[in-house]
C-alpha cells in the first residue's frame, strides 16, 4: 500500500508539473478548456456527433506531452555542453564582474587596506634603503597609508584561458586614486644641505593580471603579464625641493613591480581551510643540490634567439667541449650564500646539502650556475633559477617556479620535515636542467612556538591563564658562543685566528680569539632584553697582522623566546660560501636568573680574587723569556700585578677586590717592555656568577690566544655581613694611607733624579713600582668604599629593627 501511495502522489505530481508548463507555453489554453466542454455538451444532450472530439483531445494532450518531454531534455543537453565547453575549450567567453568590485569597496577600508598597507610598508622600506637617489643621503618613511579607494578589476571583463593542464583568468587591473597618504622625510646629499619631505598623493597602476590557481585550489599565483603603467605625483612639505624625485620614484616602483611579479615572476596567495591567526616570523631550510642534466656550454652562454645552428663538426666539437665542462651552483636566500663543489661533465653530481635561514614566512631560492676554468681567477655565468617558498597558516609550505615554457611546478609540503623535489629548467634558455630539494626543517613563531616534523610545540599557559611570555623590559637574554665549523680564512699562510662579535642594541660583547677553522668557544654573554623586535647581530673575524678581516656575518631575530625553552641552532654565515656558528640562546626572568646565580642578598657583596702564579707561559723576549704582569679588568674597573721579571713561570700572591655587579672578570697576561708596547702573552675569563656565597673556588685557567700558559688563581663571592668582617681601624687606616703616599713621594724622587742624570735604562724599575703603588692606592680606596657601603647598610638594618620594635617597648613603658 506505501508503495501504491508514493507512486500515485509521484504521478500526480508529475501531471501537475506538465500542466503548469503547458499553461505557462498556452496561454489560451483557460479559453479553450470552457470552449471544448461545451461542445461536448451540446454533442452529448443535445444533438448527437461522432467520438471525433475525444480523440483529437487526446492526440493533442499526447503531442504537448511529447514537445514538453523534447525542451527538458534539450535544455540538459545545453547544460553539459557548457559545462564541457568551460572545463576543455582554450578560452571562454568574457564575464563581467561588477560583483567583485562592489564587494572590494565594500571590504578594503576595514580589512584589505590595514594589512596591505602594513605588508607593503616593509618592502618599500627595504626597496627605498637599497635604491636611494644620488641627490638623498638618507630616506626616512614617516607614513604609509593605501587610502579608501580600492583598485578596479575586470573593467572590460574577465576570460578564463587554459595552457595544458593549467587554467589562467586573465583580468584588466586599474588603480587611480588621489587619497593615499605615503611621507617621506629625506636628507639631503652633499654638497647640498637640508631635509625634505615628500609626499605621495596620488597613484595610477594600471596593467593586465593573471591568476593561476594550483594545488587543486589551495593556492593561487598572480602576476601582471607585462610591465604596468605607473604614474606618481608628488608634493613637497617644509624644506628643500628636490628635482626629478618624482621620475626617479616612478623608476623605482616600475623595476620593483617587474622584478616582483611580472611574467614570469608570480606572487603567492594561499587559501588554507584553516586559519590558526599564527605569524611565522622565520625558519630553517635544508637546500640540496642534486645534480644537473644537459648542460652545454654553448646553449647556456648568450640568447637562444641569437644563436645560430651549427654544422654538425661544429656539434660534435661543442659535444667534445662539454665534457670537458666543470660547473658549480651558487644558492642564495637573502644575504646568504653557498656553493657546492666544481664537478665535470653535462651531467654533474654535485649532492650537497645546505643549512639555510629564512627570516620571514617567504623566501626566494636562487641557484646560479656557473663554470670554473682551472687557472683562471674568475668564473664564467651560465644560467639562474629559482625557488619560491611561503608559509601557510595549516602548517604547511608552498613552493613554486617557472617550468618549461612559462608554466608552472608547484609541490605543496604539508607539514614540517616532508622533502619535496623540483626539476627546474634555467631561465632564458632552452636547454638545460636542476634537480634540487627542499626541506623545511622548522618554522618558528611570534609567539614563541614552533613547528617541526609534523609537530607544534608551544608555550605552556600559567596557572592563572595567562600566557608566559613577559614584557620584554623584565627578562635577560642569555647568548652561548659554543662553537664554529668550516669557517673560512683570507690569510694567505692559511690560518685562521676566529672571534665573534655580538651586538644586540648597543651593547657589543667580544669573544676569545681561537686558532681553529673549527673553533671551540664556550662563551656565555648577557644582554638586557629590548622590544620592538631588535635583533642579534654577529660578525664573525679572523685576526690578522695587518688588520682583522671579516669572515661572515649573521642576525637572529628574538621574537618568540620563552623561559624555560632555550634554542640551540645552527646559524650559517652569510656574505661567504662556507662557515656556521652555533649558538644558544635563553630568556630569563631577572628574578630567577639572581636566584640561579646564588645570590641569598640585595647585592651588596664583593668578588675577592688572589691571583697566585702562572706556569709554562710563551716566550715574548729574544732571550727565550718573559717579563709578566696581569691586567685585571672588572667592567670600567682596572687593576693590575707588580712585574715579574725574566721568568715564564711568575708567582705575585697578589689580592684583588671588586663590587659584586655581575661585570665579566677578565684577565690580560702580559710581558712589560719598557720602550715598545707591551704584547699580549694570553687572557682568560674568570667564571664567578655561579659560585656558592663565601666558597673560595681554587683553579689552573689555560690561556686563550697563546700556543700554552695557566694561571692559579683563587677567587670568592663574599656576603656582606660585617660581624663576621673585621672593620677597618681608623688608626690603621690613617698610617696604610700614609705609607702609600710616601712611597709614591718616594719613587717620584728617584724617578726625577735618573732623568736628571739620564740615567733612562733604570727608569723602567721605578716606573712599574709606581704603577703597583696606584694600582694598590685604588684598590685601597675600593676597599675603604666597601666598607663605608657595608657600614651605612647595617645601619639602616639596625634602625629598621629599633622601629618595628619601637610599638612594644611604648607599650611595655605605659603599662608599668
Amino acid at each position: 500500500m506505501g508503495r501504491r501511495k508514493r507512486r500515485s502522489v509521484f504521478n500526480v505530481d508529475g501531471v501537475m508539473d506538465f500542466f503548469n508548463n503547458v499553461m505557462m507555453e498556452k496561454p489560451y489554453l483557460p479559453l479553450l478548456i470552457p470552449l471544448v466542454l461545451m461542445l461536448w455538451a451540446l454533442e452529448k444532450w443535445i444533438f448527437f456527433l461522432s467520438n471525433w472530439v475525444p480523440l483529437v483531445l487526446a492526440v493533442w494532450v499526447t503531442v504537448q506531452h511529447r514537445n514538453h518531454q523534447h525542451r527538458m531534455a534539450v535544455e540538459d543537453l545545453n547544460k553539459k555542453w557548457k559545462r564541457f565547453a568551460l572545463s576543455s575549450s582554450p578560452k571562454t567567453p568574457l564575464e563581467h564582474c561588477e560583483w567583485l568590485n562592489k564587494l572590494l569597496i565594500e571590504i578594503w577600508s576595514n580589512y584589505i587596506n590595514p594589512k596591505l598597507s602594513l605588508r607593503f610598508q616593509s618592502i618599500v622600506e627595504k626597496r627605498l634603503k637599497r635604491n636611494k637617489s644620488r641627490l638623498i643621503e638618507k630616506l626616512e618613511l614617516l607614513e604609509f597609508s593605501l587610502g579608501s579607494s580600492p583598485p578596479w578589476l575586470g573593467l572590460q571583463g574577465t576570460r578564463w584561458s587554459t595552457f595544458g593542464d593549467q587554467q589562467v583568468m586573465r583580468l584588466g587591473f586599474d588603480w587611480d586614486t588621489t587619497d593615499i597618504s605615503i611621507m617621506l622625510l629625506a636628507k639631503v646629499a652633499k654638497p647640498f644641505f637640508g631635509t625634505a619631505k615628500i609626499v605621495i598623493n596620488s597613484l595610477r597602476i594600471k596593467g593586465d593580471l593573471l591568476l593561476m590557481p594550483i594545488l587543486d585550489g589551495k593556492a593561487i599565483l598572480y602576476s601582471f603579464i607585462s610591465t604596468p603603467e605607473v604614474r606618481i605625483t608628488v608634493t613637497f612639505g617644509s624644506g628643500t625641493e628636490l628635482p626629478g624625485v618624482s621620475s626617479w620614484l616612478v623608476k623605482l616602483l616600475t623595476d620593483t613591480l617587474a622584478k616582483t611579479m611580472v611574467e614570469p615572476r608570480r606572487q603567492c596567495f594561499s587559501l588554507s581551510a584553516v586559519d590558526l591567526r599564527k605569524k611565522a616570523v622565520g625558519g630553517i631550510v635544508y637546500v640540496t643540490v642534486i645534480s644537473g642534466n644537459k648542460l652545454s656550454r654553448s646553449s647556456l652562454k648568450g640568447s637562444p634567439s641569437r644563436r645560430q645552428p651549427s654544422s654538425g663538426v661544429d656539434g660534435l666539437r661543442e659535444h667534445s667541449d662539454d665534457k670537458d665542462l666543470q660547473t658549480f651552483v651558487e644558492v642564495e636566500l637573502g644575504e646568504l650564500t653557498r656553493r657546492t663543489n666544481v664537478r665535470p661533465g653535462s651531467s654533474p653530481q654535485w649532492d650537497s646539502t645546505f643549512n639555510m635561514i629564512l627570516h620571514d614566512n617567504t623566501g626566494i631560492v636562487r641557484f646560479h650556475l656557473f663554470e670554473h676554468t682551472p687557472g683562471r681567477m674568475m668564473c664564467d655565468y651560465l644560467a639562474s633559477c629559482e625557488i619560491k617558498m611561503r608559509y601557510n597558516t595549516d602548517d604547511s609550505t608552498t613552493f613554486w617556479a617557472i617550468g618549461p615554457d612559462s608554466s608552472v611546478i608547484a609541490r605543496h609540503s604539508e607539514f614540517c620535515g616532508k622533502a619535496v623535489e623540483m626539476v627546474l629548467p634555467f631561465e632564458g634558455v632552452n636547454i638545460g636542467e636542476l634537480a634540487v630539494k627542499l626541506v623545511i626543517k622548522e618554522w618558528q613563531f611570534s609567539d614563541g612556538s614552533l613547528s617541526f616534523n609534523n609537530l607544534r610545540v608551544s608555550s605552556q599557559p600559567s596557572l592563572n591563564g595567562s600566557s608566559n611570555f613577559l614584557p620584554r623590559t623584565g627578562r635577560k637574554i642569555i647568548v652561548t658562543v659554543v662553537e664554529g665549523k668550516d669557517l673560512i680564512t683570507k690569510d694567505k699562510s692559511g690560518k685562521c685566528n676566529p672571534y665573534v662579535k655580538l651586538q644586540y642594541g648597543k651593547v657589543l660583547q667580544k669573544t676569545k680569539t681561537a686558532h681553529s677553522f673549527n673553533p671551540v668557544w664556550n662563551q656565555r654573554f648577557e644582554f638586557d632584553e629590548i622590544g620592538d623586535g631588535e635583533y642579534l647581530k654577529i660578525k664573525c673575524y679572523t685576526e690578522e697582522v695587518f688588520g682583522d678581516d671579516s669572515i661572515g656575518s649573521a642576525h637572529i631575530s628574538l621574537k618568540g623566546l620563552v623561559e624555560g625553552s632555550p634554542r640551540d641552532v645552527w646559524i650559517p654565515l652569510e656574505k661567504v660560501n662556507s662557515g656556521e656558528l652555533r649558538i644558544q640562546i635563553e630568556a630569563v626572568r631577572i628574578d630567577d636568573y639572581e636566584g640561579s646565580r646564588g645570590s641569598s642578598y640585595s647585592g651588596n657583596g664583593w668578588i675577592e680574587l688572589v691571583l697566585i702564579e702562572a706556569r709554562d707561559l710563551v716566550a715574548a723576549d729574544l732571550r727565550g723569556t718573559s717579563d709578566p704582569y696581569v691586567r685585571v679588568q672588572y667592567g670600567n674597573l682596572k687593576r693590575r700585578t707588580k712585574v715579574m721579571y725574566k721568568t715564564l713561570n711568575p708567582k705575585w700572591h697578589q689580592t684583588f677586590e671588586f663590587p659584586d655587579n655581575g661585570n665579566p672578570l677578565e684577565l690580560h697576561v702580559k710581558d712589560h717592555n719598557a720602550v715598545l708596547p707591551t704584547s699580549s702573552i694570553g687572557d682568560c675569563v674568570v667564571e664567578y656568577q655561579r659560585l656558592p656565597p663565601n666558597q673560595m673556588a681554587d683553579k689552573w685557567i689555560p690561556l686563550q690566544g697563546v700556543k700554552r700558559g695557566e694561571i692559579h688563581i683563587q677567587v670568592t663571592r663574599k656576603v656582606p655581613e660585617l660581624e663576621k668582617k673585621p672593620s677597618v681601624d681608623p688608626d690603621t687606616s690613617l698610617t696604610k694611607a700614609h705609607q702609600i703616599s710616601s712611597q709614591m713621594k718616594q719613587m717620584m724622587i728617584k724617578l726625577q733624579s735618573l732623568i736628571d742624570d739620564g740615567i733612562l735604562e733604570g727608569i723602567s724599575t721605578p716606573l712599574s713600582e709606581l704603577e703597583a703603588l696606584q694600582d694598590m692606592q685604588e684598590e685601597y680606596m675600593v676597599q675603604l668604599e666597601t666598607e663605608q657601603m657595608l657600614l651605612l647598610n647595617k645601619i639602616k638594618e639596625v634602625g629598621q629593627e629599633m622601629l618595628n620594635s619601637s610599638p612594644s617597648l611604648s607599650r611595655n613603658s605605659f603599662g608599668s
